[in-house]
Parts: structure tokens; sequence; C-alpha cells
């Protein structure tokens, strides 16, 4: 494939000695006012010698564009590059190559002298995205706020080149990373970002830590969502590592509640630079030091990186469950390759019964089926140890929610088709919580009932259902005449006083069982006040209660080295890891572009066009 440049200028043929110069006229254009004059002489004849190709062929454009000519490349790799003009009549050609005497690249021969004549210059292919962010670079190191207009500005007066907006900014866009990689920005940004935080969020909790080769990582926990969690949320923690997939260069650590309808409360994040068991330690740390409420709190996860040693160390009145959908996945990889996929899917139905099993005998009855047909399978359930994944034997309280979607709400919210630096990532997330929070308490104020409407929803499906059971008897034991017994198939013994049911779905959900619910009925008892008060409609606006506030100025100027250091952070680039296999293109523009509509020519209608035109012809 030939890559066409444009240009246009005179060069003396081959026939000139070695050390005479190429020569070539520049005539000044009104578009053109000013041009760097250093550029004209760039390519000075056969016998010039350069470091490399890539030297070449930056100096043949600096060249092309002083001297306004097209070009294009013959041959192009590491040992030659053989360049002609692009015009039909013009014979003028350009060959350079390795030296077989000393191995130096120099230019062996110039053919011929250009005879095409050209006005002005456009950007097309010669205003490329390095060389745009070759020549602003200096300026942006100087002017990090250099707008992508007035960069087209100055490149049209001082080069004569046209460039759009989308040119400007992805020249812009690429020095930018050759001054300052994304962990640099970071380090910069992150202690600004963390003041601004304490400033227009009190009560916050903000952390950033140097490590060891000028690697960092930070934590934020907002106010509003330590003192949701304290207030109106279960004491329920999700830990899942979040990948935001433009980002190559760090991931999240986040923990996330539920509030009372089963929608997820994100409650702190951490950006690292991998899930590390160093990184999950320290998240807990930073955790435990921003919760205000002590006692046992019920963390949910994948139990990797050592989760299940430092949550016990760190929180050790608390209770640590599986996520049940990791599990379930964790489980399908040990099937046994000869199954069929009716037997795979039955294996599968068994285990989550066994999972949502309330009752021991229940839960072994489901694990013999798994035995039944494989010992093995059975083997390597006990060794996961039940209690973590079973509601029969769970020690803590899930209250129906076994799952959490925090990184798909979190992909949501963040750009798919470019990367974002790490503050932008960060108040990106910001500004997506501020408004969950704000639509979501304005939709409770709308509220009437007591419980929320998810929780309703489950209530009156119990209701449903102790509509066919009756209560057998009233027993008296020791002077209680709050226990009773209701007939469903089995007997079950229902103890009002402390919101028990032998059936156990009531202490599971948190939402009273059939059973208990035709005791309220025979009592005459109301069933709402027997629901956990995480599902009252109260705790869920306490939940909602506070704002998190804007941050006003996230167009962060670059930091000073004084403030970089006062937190031993290095001002200097953090070498990023190499991300396996072949890098992704960069997206195009990542502004959104917006399309004409189409419009019929016979009836002026939107939405198709003559040939689909279904407006009969008037006559």
């Amino acid at each position: 494939m030939r890559y066409i440049y444009r240009v246009k200028s005179s060069v003396a043929d081959s026939s000139a000695p070695a050390d005479s110069a190429i020569v070539g006229t520049t005539p000044d254009g009104s578009k053109r006012q000013k041009i760097c004059a250093s550029w004209e002489n760039t390519i000075t004849g056969v016998g010039q010698v350069f470091e490399g190709p890539k030297e070449f062929r930056d100096a043949l454009h600096k060249y092309a564009i002083a001297h306004r000519f097209h070009y294009r490349f013959v041959k192009n790799d590491s040992s030659r590059v053989t360049v002609e003009c692009t015009d039909e009549g013009c014979p003028w050609r350009i060959h350079a190559s390795k030296s077989s005497a000393n191995q130096e690249f120099m230019i062996k021969k110039v053919v011929g002298s250009h005879t095409c004549e050209s006005e002005t210059v456009k950007s097309n292919r010669l205003a490329s995205q390095k060389w745009v962010a070759s020549v602003i670079k200096e300026k942006l190191r100087d002017s990090p706020n250099y707008r992508p207009r007035d960069i087209a500005n100055d490149l049209q007066r001082e080069y004569g080149l046209s460039l759009n907006y989308s040119q400007a900014w992805r020249g812009k866009l690429i020095a930018r990373k050759e001054l300052y990689s994304p962990h640099e920005e970071a380090c910069n940004q992150l202690p600004w970002f963390r003041d601004r935080i304490f400033a227009t969020n009190p009560g916050s909790m903000a952390t950033v830590e140097a490590l060891e080769g000028s690697k960092f990582r930070f934590f934020v926990a907002f106010h509003a969502s330590l003192h949701g969690f304290e207030n109106g949320c279960r004491p329920l923690l999700f830990l899942d590592v979040i990948t935001v997939k433009p980002n190559k260069h760090w991931k999240l650590l986040g923990a996330t509640s539920v509030d009372g309808e089963g929608d997820v409360f994100p409650v702190a994040l951490s950006v690292v630079d991998d899930e590390s068991q160093e990184n999950w330690h320290w998240f807990l740390e930073q955790l435990q030091a921003s919760l205000p409420m002590p006692g046992d709190i019920t963390f949910i996860s994948n139990g990797r990186s050592g989760l299940w040693d430092d949550v016990s160390l760190i929180f050790p009145d608390s209770y640590h469950g599986y996520n049940v959908n990791f599990f379930i996945e964790e489980f399908k990889t040990k099937l046994d390759d000869s199954w069929s996929e009716e037997v795979k899917d039955i294996m599968v139905e068994h285990l989550k019964d066994a999972i949502y099993s309330c009752r021991v005998d229940e839960f072994n009855h489901y694990l013999d089926l798994i035995k039944a047909e494989s010992d093995k399978l059975a083997e390597w359930l006990l060794e996961t140890k039940p209690e973590r994944w079973s509601d029969a034997l769970f020690k803590g309280s899930r209250l129906g929610q076994y799952t959490c979607n925090i990184s798909e709400t979190i992909a949501e919210w963040i750009p798919n088709r470019y990367e974002l630096p790490v503050v932008q990532l960060l108040d990106t997330i910001r500004c997506n919580l501020m408004e969950m929070i704000y639509t979501r308490r304005e939709s409770s104020n709308t509220w009437s009932e007591v419980l929320t409407p998810s929780a309703n929803q489950k209530l009156q499906e119990e209701m449903n259902k102790a509509l066919s059971l009756s209560v057998v008897c009233s027993t008296e034991n020791d002077g209680n005449n709050n226990v009773f017994e209701v007939c469903d198939g089995s007997v079950y013994t229902v103890n009002i006083d402390t919101w028990e049911c032998t059936c156990r779905k009531w202490h599971v959900s948190g939402i009273p069982c059939c059973h208990a619910i035709a005791v309220f009925e025979q009592t005459d008892q109301n069933p709402v006040e027997y629901c956990s008060k995480y599902f009252r409609r109260d705790y869920y606006r306490m939940t909602y209660a506070m704002s998190i506030n804007p941050i006003p100025d996230v167009i962060v100027p670059p930091a000073s080295t004084d403030v970089t250091q006062s937190m031993g952070l290095q001002p200097c680039p953090i070498l990023a890891r190499r991300q396996v296999g072949r890098p992704k293109e960069k997206p195009a523009d990542p502004r959104i572009a917006i399309k004409r509509a189409v419009r019929c020519s016979r009836c002026k209608g939107y939405g198709h066009n003559k040939a689909t035109c279904k407006v009969p012809l008037t006559t």
C-alpha cells in the first residue's frame, strides 16, 4: 500500500554533486503569514546523513510542509525509504538507505526536479496526529488548558495548515500522553482531588497512599454513603473488583450494600493497579476506619486474593459468605465433560436448591442427590464449607440478597469508547452517585405504604399462601402463649416473640413466612410490624437522606512539586505494566456524531426517501 502525503516544491536532480543543496522556493501565501524557516533546509541533498529512517521521514515531512508539495512512499521499512511526488507529470523521486560501509542512514539518490505547483497545503495527511502532537507538545506543557480550537488557529497562522476540531483534539490527546503518563497525571491530581472532597463533602473519607516504584492507591467513601449505610441499609457489604473496560491502567475495588428495595448502594471505592491481596488488605483497613458502626457485618465476595483471611482478621466479629452467582459458575467448571447438557442442568438445579434450602434436612437431601451422581463433586462442595453459601448453615444475615450487580451499574456510568483519566473517572462515578441518591429520594417521597414496594410485594405473596393454611393449636410452653403450630403438609412451630418459624424462611428473608402470617390472621395482628426494619419506608429514606455535593472545578491545574512531595508522591512517570495481547486501536472522536435526518424529496416528510415514499402522486 502506498501512503500519500501532499506538498509542493522543486528539488535538484541526482546529477548534482553530493555536496550540492536541494533548492526550493516557498512563495508566501495569504493563508500563511509565518512558516518555520529552518524546515526549508531539513533535506539538503545526496549524502545527507540521518540517525535512522524515522528521522529521515520526520525531516521529509517538515520539508514537504515548508515547500508545499505532496508525496507518497514507494518503499518504507527499517532499512530503506523511497518517496516520489504524487503529481502524474512530476518526475521527482528521492531514495535513502543504510550505507554499506558504516551503516549510516543517508540520502543515496534524488531524481528529477519538481514541475508541479500547488496553491496551498491543506491539512489532510500532512497534519497527522503525531505531527500535530510534536508541534504543540512544548506549548501544551506550559499551557495545559491549550484548547483544540486555539491549536487549529495557531497551525493555520504559522504553517498554513487547515485543521478541523477533531484533528486538533486528537493531536492534543497524543501530546498529553507523551508528556504525562496516566499514572503521572494521577500522582499529580489525586492529592488535589482528595482535598476537594474534604472541602466540598465534610465527613467523607479519602486517602492517597504512595508505594514503592512510584505507584499509588486511592480510597474514597463519601459522607452521604457512609451515613446511608449506617442508618438505612442492612449490615451487608459486597466486596467486588470492578473492571472498567476502556481503562487499561487501573481497577476499582468496591464495597457495596443494598437498600430496602434490593438496589445497589455503593459505600466505598478504591483505585488500584491490580487485584492483589495486598491491595484488598489495604482497602479493608481503610473501610474499617471509615465505618462509624461497629458490630456484626456480613460480607459477600468470591473469596479470592486472600479475602477469607483478611476479612476475618480486620473485621473479627463479621460473617463472610460466597457470592452465589460466582459460586454457581465455579461449580459449573467442575461438572464432568462426559455428562449430557441435561444432566449438567439438573446438577446445577440441585446446587441451587441446596443453596436456598433453609433447613439442614433439606440441604442434606439435595447434597445426597448430587452425591448420587458424583462423589467427587459432593466432596468438593463440602470442602468449600457449605456454611459460606447455604442458607441452612450460613450464620450471617443476607435477608434474601445473594449477589450484587455493581460492576454493571458502574459500567453503565462510564463511557465505553475511550479511557478517562483517573480523576475524571472518579468524578464521573461521583456525579452518577449524586444523581442516583437524588432520584431515589424523590421517588420514595411518593410512597404511602409502611414497607418499600418490593417488600410489600413479597409480603403479599406470603399472605396469599397463608390463605390455605390453618393454625392447628396454640400451645403453652412455660407460660408462653405466643407459640403456635401451623399445618402445611408438615407441622411448623411459630414463635411470635422470637420472630422464628421452624421453616426458617422468616429468619433468612426478613419477611414473615406464610406460617407466621397464618398465625397473625388468627391473632388479629399486623404482619407489617414483624418485617425487618430494613424493609421499612423510613429506613429507605434514611439511606438517601444525605446528598453528595458537587465538586465544581474538576479540571485540575497542574499540581506543584511541593504538593506531591508533601504526600510522598513522586511527580515522575509511573511505568504501567504492558497489557497482554495486541493493543486495541484508539476509537474515533468520542464526541457523539449527529446524523442528518433522511427527508423525502417528494412529500418533504422525514424518515424515508423518494423511492420508499407511500404518499400518492397528485395529478
